[in-house]
């Protein structure tokens, strides 16, 4: 007789199953341990990582880096954005890095859950991106204008930052 699989072990094949599926780049770096990147259009990619413990699944997504400005501004502007979102939420690591965060029990672990909470995920960092960059860069935005205006370089990927450009 074989033993039946456990309810962790169910939900980490699911998550297998389902990265599969995606078509993206994912890796299992230990026993019930996955990254993925999520692609996306102003965050090109979210560095996703997915881990299956003995009674829940944690999703962890890097978003930004520590603002360099205005982190009360982010912070505030992020736990206004909580409110909003569903199964997710942002959070800043020991060093103030933005993630997002997530929790399910391993019983909820269905292949359409696990589709709607990454979906979360990437929606969430996509949408909020251009946001904390302004938010919480906005003097590295403006020094990258001017450097590169004045060099006559490409502006095409600080386009989402056109209110940022410095008057000429």
């Amino acid at each position: 007789m074989t033993a039946r699989p456990t309810a962790s072990e169910q939900a980490a094949a699911v998550v297998r199953a389902h990265l599969r599926e995606l078509d993206q780049p994912w890796n299992e770096d230990a026993l019930a341990r996955f990254s993925v990147e999520l692609p996306g259009e102003r965050k090109l990619k979210t560095s996703c990582s997915l881990a299956v413990g003995e009674h829940s699944l944690v999703v962890n997504a890097f978003v930004a880096r520590r603002p360099d400005e205005n982190e009360a501004g982010v912070h505030r502007w992020l736990l206004e954005r909580n409110a909003r979102l569903s199964g997710v939420a942002f959070a800043i690591d020991a060093i103030g890095d933005i993630y997002l965060v997530g929790r399910l029990p391993v019983g909820a672990v269905t292949p359409a859950e696990l589709d709607r909470l990454l979906g979360v995920v990437l929606d969430a960092a996509d949408s909020s991106f251009n946001t904390i960059l302004e938010l919480g860069f906005a003097e590295s935005i403006r020094a990258e204008w001017r450097w590169r205006l004045a060099r006559g370089e490409s502006t095409r990927n600080l386009a989402a930052f056109e209110r940022l450009r410095p008057e000429a």
